[in-house]
């Protein structure tokens, strides 16, 4: 069975499907936005071993012709180099404001051909089949597209939706165990933001999902799709409620600036453990009981995930560092720093309330337990 989820923005509305052997009938689910029977695929090396075969044969059974460029894999390709490479090849294929580009990977991948098809001829339209957990729940759904930049992270970027998305959920089985569990950081932010009979129901069945259970894998995307898909409705460019939607991602983004977006720490590893540092920051303010924190961190161990700074290999800066790197965070506004925080689990919000004392003391705290 195929769920789709509807992401209502009026004359660019469109669904996000998710379910099994989406690949293989890509060709006949794109087809309909096609003005000629021919699409341009830009990938990555570890996807494109695994997978580009069977979404161009899903192609080429709808008659549709298609030409790939394969990248590198990685954080790193999210920068202006491969976004020129990504330009130029476009440019040189002839493709044109009518066509359509696939981005086929993760979140790197989405982001970075979304930009891409963003600024190409002044923007043409792009289809999103994300290939990993994190990107299928969060990065290919929304229109947020970007590259990074040595003063942080999405910093350079556009709003550009994509005409359709194909969250195939089979993919997910050809996942590294680290990968995916990164991505499960992303999934369990929804219900800690959100809802908090999601975050109850990932407590039951994670660790199922983690061990492959595919109908609960799709029931969790499905789910978190269509909260963010709800949030996107109300708040495209990210003026109110979408910045719930950063939950944890204050305190990732300087993580992963201060480990050169390297291996060191994936994306979703960051949220994790921004999640708990948010949640333990909520309570040193006020605002939620310790049950709170304490139940995040003992659902992430559950998982095995990474839930506080020590799980980070290697040397982290100073306190003082990491709030230099959070103050280029794109939620600064007028100067002044907001973060998520959180009530309950379920109730997050918006701030920007909040002493830099107790911000500074809670990471040397943090870096003191390494």
């Amino acid at each position: 069975m195929i769920d789709t989820v509807r992401v209502d923005l009026g004359d660019r509305a469109y669904d996000v499907e998710i379910g099994s052997g989406l690949i293989a009938t890509a060709g006949a689910r794109i087809a309909p936005l096609l003005t000629r029977p021919k699409v341009w695929i830009v990938t990555e090396e570890t996807v494109a071993a695994l997978h580009l075969d069977a979404l161009r044969a899903g192609l080429s059974a709808a008659d549709i012709e298609s030409d790939a460029l394969i990248l590198p894999p990685g954080e790193a390709t999210k920068s202006w180099p491969h976004l020129q490479r990504v330009a130029d090849w476009l440019l040189t294929e002839r493709v044109e404001r009518a066509d359509i580009v696939v981005a086929f990977g993760g979140g790197v991948i989405g982001d970075l051909v979304g930009f891409a098809a963003a600024i190409h001829r002044r923007g043409i339209r792009f289809v999103q089949i994300p290939t990993s957990l994190l990107a299928q729940v969060d990065s290919s759904v929304g229109g947020k597209t970007g590259i990074n930049a040595p003063q942080g992270k999405n910093l350079i970027g556009a709003f550009h939706q994509p005409s359709l998305v194909l969250a195939d959920i089979d993919v997910l089985g050809t996942l590294k165990s680290r990968d995916f569990l990164a991505g499960y950081g992303e999934v369990s932010k929804y219900g800690m933001l959100g809802d908090a009979a999601f975050f109850e129901w990932l407590e039951i069945n994670g660790p199922a999902m983690a061990q492959g259970d595919t109908a609960l894998r799709q029931e969790a995307v499905k789910r978190a799709v269509q909260m963010k898909a709800d949030i996107v409705a109300r708040d495209e460019t990210e003026q109110g409620d979408r910045a719930l939607l950063n939950l944890g991602h204050t305190f990732c983004h300087a993580l992963e600036a201060a480990t050169g977006y390297s291996d060191r720490l994936l994306h979703g590893e960051g949220v994790a453990i921004g999640c708990a540092l948010a949640f333990e920051l909520s309570f040193r303010l006020g605002l939620c009981s310790q049950e709170d924190p304490s139940r995040v961190r003992a659902h992430l161990a559950a998982m095995g995930m990474k839930k506080d700074l020590h799980d980070i290999p290697g040397d982290l800066p100073e306190a003082h560092t990491l709030m230099e790197l959070m103050g280029q965070d794109k939620k600064v506004v007028a100067g002044q720093l907001r973060f998520i925080l959180a009530r309950a689990i379920g109730d997050a919000f918006v701030t920007a309330d909040v002493p830099t004392d107790t911000v500074m003391t809670l990471l040397q705290d943090a870096l003191a337990s390494q």
